[in-house]
């Protein structure tokens, strides 16, 4: 169980990451790419990685093993950084970030750790060298093609705008409490099911919430959370159906096309009706058919069902 204790000074600093982070879903995925987990969900990405990988780089299987503990310098803390700048962050990791984490993984593993490990933890820059060129041709393999990364990026913006209507709802605490069943606040503590016993007090330093595709089941966070504690959690998947052409050549009107316009960063099918100036079964007909030209997610929340823009519905809006 993972018990996170927030005060109010925490509640006012508590944020909502802006995009999905590249580094953590690089991470998570190279234990997707191993376990069998969610096969709806990774299935064709699983046998797609596994066909331009073949194998999984020995540095990332020894450093992220399967159910246990994996080093904090391998997700640096860097909002808003391009791929290759925190790629150069984690080269630049300090030996007492390296040497810390690697007693940690060396208590963690029971099968000990290959030789290599052991320079890692004694700051050779050439075995970190080793480790951030294997992460960085595996993210180009496996998570960086542009409809992959497409791909996940509109998961991660549907429920992105779950949580930002929740927080405009019923502010912070709403957010919190929109964030069932992963995770359940009852004030003052956020708790969550975890792999082992954990106490988090933010203490005042507030918390980045990360939503990931990759991340599977329950939420993860540092082991050591340092002074930005950040909290991954899984979203909710959804299965935006692939284009058709039949479906495309639907679109064609103006009526559909002002619902397109009408979903902005996130509506309803109760926002559409208003918004465009029809009735909610015309918007919910008009939202099936940009869904099915992969132009839109949507996502069931209660009663209500919230549409997000695909990259693709983005760009077919003028600017």
């Amino acid at each position: 169980m993972l018990r996170i204790h927030v005060t109010g000074e925490d509640l006012a600093r508590i944020r909502l990451a802006d995009r999905p982070d590249p580094m953590w879903e690089t991470v998570l995925s190279s234990l997707r790419f191993r376990d069998r987990r969610g096969p709806g969900t990774y299935g064709r990405w699983r046998e797609q990685a596994r066909h331009r990988l073949r194998a999984l780089p020995p540095t990332l299987r020894a450093l992220v093993p399967v159910g246990g503990y994996f080093p904090d310098f391998l997700t640096p803390v860097a909002p808003g950084g391009s791929w290759e700048e925190r790629v150069e962050l984690l080269r630049s990791t300090p030996r007492r970030r390296l040497r810390a984490d690697m007693l940690t993984l060396d208590a963690e593993s029971p099968q000990g750790l290959p030789g290599w490990v052991r320079a890692l933890a004694d700051g050779e820059r050439k075995a970190l060298d080793r480790v951030a060129d294997d992460l960085d041709r595996y993210h180009r393999a496996a998570i960086a093609p542009a409809a992959l990364w497409a791909a996940v990026q509109t998961q991660v913006d549907a429920d992105r705008a779950v949580r930002i209507r929740h927080l405009t709802s019923g502010g912070v605490e709403g957010l919190l409490r929109g964030l069932r069943p992963v995770l359940r606040w009852e004030d003052p503590v956020l708790t969550a099911d975890y792999p082992v016993p954990r106490e988090l007090r933010l203490d005042g330093r507030g918390l980045l919430l990360i939503p990931s595709f990759f991340c599977w089941r329950h939420p993860v966070t540092f082991y050591d959370d340092g002074p930005r504690p950040v909290l991954v959690y899984p979203i909710q998947h959804t299965a935006p159906a692939p284009p058709a052409a039949a479906a495309l050549g639907r679109l064609l009107g103006g009526t559909r096309a002002r619902v397109l316009r009408c979903v902005g960063h996130g509506a309803t099918t109760g926002d559409l009706a208003r918004r465009a100036g029809i009735s909610a079964a015309s918007a919910s007909e008009h939202a099936g058919v940009l869904r099915e030209a992969g132009l839109l997610v949507s996502v069931r929340r209660g009663n209500e069902v919230l549409h997000t823009l695909t990259p693709l519905g983005t760009e077919l809006l003028p600017a």
